[in-house]
């Protein structure tokens, strides 16, 4: 059921608050160095210089010169962040008094604020199993309190969980450079159904995902931010329990008392986070987990500092 506007006001009055603050007192000045020197426009080409990237070799120049020539960039004074956002099912799960989706939200909120006092334009992605709603980059509060407001009170069509689809879309919608986060539990694998049955957690694991992500990291500055709870890496012993996927709506009995099925539990939580970082890594995509209950400040300033 939806909330009434006056509630959602509310809420997103709070959220405003709280993250706006901590853009303002703890953010300023790390998000501009983190990202700020990622986006840069080619300005000239010159001579190669020992010691230059050979990445940035403008080859056509070098050919028709029959030297090496270098292309020279500088600092963009404005730059776009995009906010890639999982709002799958899974995102309505949380034992720690938080559920992701929220925990989602604030991140999400810090960032825009961030952005936005860098006179940044700021954009936004829902995605589920397939892209629910757009909203292109534009500056200033009003339009953070607008992607703030949906993050609230949004609801998906789509249950499931298609990261790939997400990349994709993005990379088609947005030809110019810019620095996007992608905010998720990255639990997109296959063999699809591989939460289905207990015996599949000692099922090996593959990521959906990867060429989005090699063709998004290539063209943009991605990085990545995965969204998890504490009882999805390990099962608490308390008996038979009913577990259902919030994803496909899949219900099995499960003997939690059982090391056995708590050991293949956890097993699976350690495939797929390997599967994930495996990914994230070969796709040079910087990434930070964060749970919920967790202090998110602190894993963004890891973040921030790892850049």
């Amino acid at each position: 059921m939806k909330e009434n506007e006056e509630d959602i006001l509310r809420k997103v009055r709070k959220i405003e608050i709280k993250t706006r603050g901590l853009s303002n007192d703890i953010f300023a000045g790390k998000y501009h160095s983190a990202f700020k020197g990622r986006g840069m426009a080619f300005s000239e080409v010159r001579d190669y210089r020992i010691g230059d990237d050979i990445r940035d070799i403008d080859w056509n120049v070098t050919a028709r010169n029959r030297k090496p020539y270098i292309k020279v960039y500088e600092e963009e004074r404005e730059l776009t962040m995009m906010l890639l956002v999982d709002v799958s099912a899974s995102r309505l799960f949380g034992t720690q008094g938080q559920l992701k989706k929220n925990l989602i939200t604030e991140i999400a909120a810090v960032l825009a604020f961030s952005a936005a006092q860098n006179n940044d334009k700021i954009g936004c992605i829902f995605f589920s199993d397939r892209i629910e709603k757009y909203i292109p980059p534009k500056k200033g509060r009003q339009h953070v309190l607008r992607i703030i407001s949906d993050l609230v009170d949004f609801e998906p069509e789509g249950r499931g969980t298609d990261i790939n689809g997400a990349l994709r879309f993005f990379t088609n919608v947005m030809k110019k450079r810019c620095t996007a986060f992608l905010l998720t539990d990255f639990m997109d694998f296959s063999p699809s159904g591989a939460q289905d049955t207990v015996n599949s957690w000692d099922s090996a694991l593959g990521v959906n995902y990867e060429e989005g992500l090699k063709i998004a990291s290539a063209r943009h500055d991605l990085v990545g931010l995965r969204i998890y709870d504490i009882r999805e890496t390990k099962l608490p012993d308390v008996g038979i329990i009913e577990m259902q996927d919030a994803e496909t709506g899949r219900k099995v009995w499960v003997d939690s008392a059982s090391a056995k099925t708590r050991d293949s539990y956890a097993r699976y939580w350690e495939t797929a986070s390997a599967a994930i970082a495996h990914a994230l890594t070969k796709c040079r995509v910087d990434s930070v987990n964060v749970a919920t209950g967790e202090d998110y400040v602190a894993a963004l300033l890891r973040l921030f500092k790892m850049r």
